[in-house]
């Protein structure tokens, strides 16, 4: 008998054992770094010419592993094989489907230690976020599983005389999955689940920077028993391939995450109808945010800066839950920034591998520029506190954690997401004058208010506009089934991952009706 859905919980290091086995896990995976995982197509294995490099952050000269880079030639293959097994797929039962996420899960747990050990080398995760991203996975894995056994159920309609009415729910066909590098497992396990227990196959193009780590969920998903052709593993640049399966006539939806830029044009693409195609392109969009956390003159101070520094800080600001903005009433401001201050200043920065240190490195060169740019400007829009540069003498993209403060409302600071641990301090007139600036973006992600006071708890309710709001603790952090995810505005389609509806995106109701 199924067992009710439960959170998986986070592994408590401070256990000696829990310590241990985690060690021997890096030990075990830096001793597998540099191996090649091709391409799968129709569970074929196809090794190419071209190949991805994936790094180590913590130290470029490592390469974690190689990929296969596909280009349109197997771009094509994929759609026709996608196509193909959706005709056998699309009948397999619902339950059938939901046992392979739970093997598949069960999987998961048992390499427990050995997924975040390649999140910590691959993605520069530390062993606290790697073990969460793992979670997370597992948690996606059995909840989209017992959600489509509840969406399998017949439907209540109202019944009239003569009739016989049955309405149910069909998938859509072949999908293109695109999710990021910054939950390289669980955002990644999440999109493609829900697209496959639903009935639909899927064309996984995962994030270039952390491509091992989707091979590794490819391991896990045949391992589980899924079909051949139901996911195919396709890495490969997104302006050869990525451009070229969301336009195809074929493709039936797009589910991505990642940047605003790149979810926009998505949309765009899609929406244009191609030569053959009969149907308008579903797009499922979490696009990312510049959230805010408000202060209030009665909340909890400690409790605020606590949230505070763990939201803008945990993975180097690289979530796009993580609060850029801390909007503090004027009376408690100058004690709230004295207090997040004299926390940053304590953070450890260093080689995620060591448990010891808060931060590692962010992920990759790229991205390191594009945050040193966002705190040049910093100095120039505003006053840096704390912070400000690379950490000095690193190999890795180490960045120290930056908090700056005087910047004005409609600053790039202020506005632009930046996706690094750059932290913006706002002092507020009041409570409504916080709340006003908090919806100062295009973004409409995530939340906090931190105040003692109910009334005012109960007007951001109605008027902070976001699709996460949280009350008294911190806004990074969604557990799936327990905080449904996704944004307003330009953060999404507020497709809410994790959630009672999510599935509904990857099918479509079918009413059935026969006289009697």
């Amino acid at each position: 008998m199924l067992t009710e859905y439960r959170v998986e919980q986070i592994t408590d290091f401070g256990i000696p054992v829990n310590r241990q086995r985690m060690e021997e896990a890096l030990k075990k995976v830096r001793s597998e770094f540099g191996k090649e995982y091709p391409l799968i197509i129709g569970g074929e294995r196809i090794y190419t010419e071209k190949k991805i490099e994936s790094y180590n952050p913590s130290n470029p000269d490592e390469v974690v592993g190689y990929t296969g880079k596909a280009g349109r030639e197997e771009a094509e293959k994929a759609m026709q094989v996608a196509l193909s097994t959706f005709e056998s797929w699309k009948n397999v039962s619902a339950e059938a489907r939901a046992r392979i996420l739970f093997r598949a899960a069960s999987i998961m747990k048992r390499r427990r230690f050995e997924l975040n050990s390649w999140m910590v080398y691959e993605a520069g995760k530390t062993w606290i976020e790697a073990d969460a991203d793992t979670a997370e996975a597992i948690d996606f894995l059995e909840y989209y599983g017992r959600e489509m056994l509840k969406l399998d159920r017949p439907t209540n309609l109202y019944r009239i005389p003569g009739e016989d009415n049955e309405q149910y729910y069909i998938p859509l066909g072949v999908g293109i999955v695109i999710p990021p590098w910054n939950f390289p497992l669980a955002i990644l396990a999440g999109m493609t689940s829900a697209a496959v227990v639903a009935g639909n196959t899927v064309i996984l193009k995962p994030a270039s920077t952390t491509t091992v780590i989707a091979a590794k969920f490819m391991e896990i998903m045949e391992e589980a028993g899924l079909p051949a052709g139901v996911i195919n593993f396709l890495p490969g640049s997104g302006g050869v391939i990525g451009d070229y399966l969301v336009e195809h006539p074929k493709t039936r939806f797009v589910a991505f995450t990642g940047s605003m830029e790149v979810g926009l044009r998505i949309n765009e693409l899609a929406a244009k109808p191609r030569e053959g195609q009969i149907w308008i392109k579903r797009v499922i969009a979490e696009m990312g945010g510049k959230d805010a956390i408000v202060v209030d003159n009665e909340a909890d101070i400690d409790a605020a800066v606590e949230g505070i520094v763990t939201s803008a800080f945990g993975f180097q600001g690289q979530k796009c839950s993580a609060c850029s903005r801390a909007i503090i009433h004027r009376d408690v401001y100058d004690e709230v920034k004295e207090k997040v201050i004299a926390k940053v200043k304590e953070i450890r920065i260093g080689q995620p591998d060591n448990l010891e240190n808060y931060m590692g490195p962010v992920v990759d060169e790229s991205a390191m520029n594009t945050i040193l740019g966002y705190m040049d400007t910093a100095k120039s829009e505003g006053t840096v506190l704390v912070g400000g540069k690379r950490v000095e003498g690193s190999k890795g993209y180490f960045l120290e954690p930056t908090v700056v403060e005087g910047v004005a409302e409609d600053s790039r600071i202020a506005q632009e997401e930046i996706f690094g641990p750059v932290l913006a301090l706002f002092k507020a007139e009041d409570y409504d004058d916080a709340i006003r600036i908090a919806n100062n973006s295009i973004y409409g992600l995530t939340g906090s208010v931190y105040s003692r006071n109910r009334e005012k708890l109960e007007k951001a309710r109605s008027e902070f506009h976001v699709g996460n709001l949280y009350f008294n603790r911190k806004s990074t952090g969604a557990l799936v089934g327990v905080h449904p995810f996704g944004g307003f505005n330009m953060s999404g389609t507020d497709s809410k991952a994790g959630g009672p509806e999510y599935l509904l995106l990857f099918t479509q109701p079918k009413l059935v009706s026969e006289r009697m």
